[in-house]
């Protein structure tokens, strides 16, 4: 990070960050977006933080003066409504309940009880669902806001509320005062919705995780940041969304997943918020497209040359690689990547051609950051190291260092909603569990080793980390996705791998050969067993082209894709 850069105060509320970065930078686009994205040319629709202070000042001053309103549901796209919804709600001192825009109509439903909402702010299409859900007397839910224009009298709108609020003349918003120890904001962690936690956050828990984000990796005010990940998702909200606007970022609105490309081209987006599986897509595509140039070769030396005037400190990547980073836009400087561990050949080849790409690991319970690398410390694989106000340490660790994660800092959650046991359960003393496992070596750095739940310990009393072995299988090639779990066996676990392969790299490089592919691939497995200890083995694989089954996130269900293959294992007996 360049020390010059000037450190934006720490904020203990929303309500601190609108109001600072509204004055500090009144006249800055903070958010664009398309206003058709099937027209062309594309009309666009900017917004100054100026606009934004007021449009969420006026929202919050007529959810204030609704009849009732304690706590607000929240469910829609990556889109300006969502974010000056939760803005308005939590600076006027109400609790905002964001949910996962995939869930099916049985899910929100139970989501919509547990959390005891009284009001929801939804996406037209959900319409129907909160008509039919406000009907039932099981739920405290009274009033329905759509973000879009829509004509029902059951149903306020965004937009008449904010104009509504240019004419309330009462200064409850002005008075409102956020208690730093109190609930504002309930997450909803994966899982089936009856058994999924609900995370308590205070506003100081997120805000003090975002304050400390600026000494790995600092945002300028003139940054354009692309928001596509899942919005009600915390590394989403906080990084993209909540970081940005403390510094005074634009955010551009991604127009679908299939425009990541085209969207970071058109808006010139100069970080870049993602997860592993986007990445490695990307940086597959860029090689490919070299490859099929001829180029792979004279991308490779000049790479060489640039690397070797690195070590002078002479950085020319920008010059040498420039046609290259115009696939992305040109503009690109960081990649933030969390959810999972990024393969190290894709690290290397996005630093490669002058693009940092920085990893984080953290929870819902964490607001979200615990660990991360930064624009000046890098270890590749690793988790980074932690947060200036948060501390980690190894819990009962191992011969090899390796034991759980857990952490202390203003950033943990309060507890979990209505549930004292999984609370209690969450700490041991003071220090909250993470549920993952790693170690941390002697710089500091954090390695992840895998899920408490997901460790695969065989009869002997060894521990496999599926997520080791899943590294590895990620660097073939044609491989897209890959889990490593275990399946029961006469004398002991069978150490089993689920390999995607893509069809379209399989064809080209075997063709005529897809009755063969499994042959091809196991060959491959058995040189990776062959770099490693025995017990460590891969003894049966599973390929398909079909994707598995994933969270918003991104990250493999794999409760659910063990139970499928058990499912059809026990068809063939």
């Amino acid at each position: 990070m360049n020390k010059d850069i000037e450190m934006i105060p720490e904020f203990n509320n929303f309500r601190e960050v609108l109001d600072n970065s509204c004055k500090q930078f009144k006249n800055n686009i903070a958010y664009v977006w398309k206003k058709n994205i099937d027209e062309n040319p594309a009309t666009y629709i900017e917004k100054t933080y100026d606009q934004v202070g007021k449009d969420v000042k006026n929202l919050s001053k007529s959810l204030l003066n609704l009849k009732k309103c304690k706590r607000v549901a929240l469910i829609g796209s990556n889109r300006y409504e969502w974010v000056i919804s939760y803005l308005a709600v939590v600076t006027g001192g109400k609790l905002i309940a964001p949910m996962d825009k995939l869930l099916p109509e049985k899910e929100i439903a139970q989501l919509v009880k547990r959390s005891e909402v009284d009001v929801v702010i939804f996406e037209k299409k959900y319409l129907e669902i909160f008509k039919e859900l406000k009907k039932d007397d099981t739920n405290n839910l009274e009033t329905l806001i759509c973000m879009d224009d829509i004509k029902d009298d059951e149903v306020m709108t965004i937009k008449e509320l904010v104009s509504k609020g240019k004419k309330i003349k009462n200064d409850k918003y002005d008075k409102v005062k956020i208690n730093d120890k109190k609930m504002y904001i309930m997450l909803f962690t994966s899982g089936t919705t009856d058994k999924a936690k609900i995370v308590m956050l205070s506003q100081k828990n997120i805000c003090n995780n975002i304050h400390a984000y600026q000494n790995h990796f600092k945002m300028l005010q003139t940054d354009t940041l692309l928001s596509f990940l899942p919005i009600h998702h915390t590394f989403e909200s906080s990084i993209t969304i909540f970081y940005g606007l403390y510094s005074g970022a634009k955010v551009a609105f991604c127009d679908g997943l299939r425009y990541i490309g085209q969207n970071l081209k058109e808006y010139q987006v100069s970080i870049f918020v993602a997860v592993p599986l986007v990445l490695e897509t990307m940086m597959k595509k860029l090689n490919k497209g070299i490859a099929d140039k001829g180029k792979t070769k004279l991308v490779n030396t000049m790479i060489k040359i640039s690397n070797g005037l690195l070590k002078c400190h002479i950085d020319v990547r920008k010059k040498l690689f420039g046609s290259i980073t115009k696939n992305f836009g040109g503009k690109l400087r960081i990649i933030l990547y969390g959810a999972a561990s990024l393969d190290k050949d894709t690290i290397i080849g996005f630093n490669n051609i002058g693009i940092d790409s920085i990893q984080g690991y953290g929870l819902t319970e964490t607001s979200p950051v615990i660990t991360a690398e930064s624009e000046t410390r890098h270890k590749p694989g690793s988790a980074g190291y932690p947060l200036d106000n948060v501390q980690i340490k190894i819990l009962n660790p191992d011969k090899e260092g390796i034991g759980e994660v857990v952490a202390k800092g203003p950033n943990i959650m309060l507890g979990y909603y209505g549930d004292e046991k999984k609370t209690e359960e969450a700490f041991e003393d003071g220090w909250f569990v993470t549920g993952d496992y790693g170690y941390i070596d002697e710089e500091g750095f954090l390695f992840i080793t895998g899920r408490k739940k997901d460790i695969i310990v065989l009869r002997n009393g060894k521990n496999i980390y599926p997520q080791e072995l899943e590294f590895l299988i990620s660097k073939l090639s044609y491989v897209t996705e890959s889990m490593v779990f275990a399946m029961e066996d006469k004398k002991d676990l069978k150490i089993t791998a689920k390999i995607v392969y893509d069809k379209e790299i399989m064809e080209k490089e075997y063709p005529g050969k897809e009755k063969e592919y499994k042959d091809i691939i196991w060959k491959d497995v058995k040189k990776i067993n062959s770099e490693l200890e025995s017990f460590k083995h891969i003894k049966e694989i599973i390929i398909t082209d079909k994707p598995m089954d994933k969270t918003t996130t991104q990250k493999i269900k794999r409760y659910k894709e063990i139970t499928k293959i058990e499912k059809e294992k026990n068809k063939k007996k």
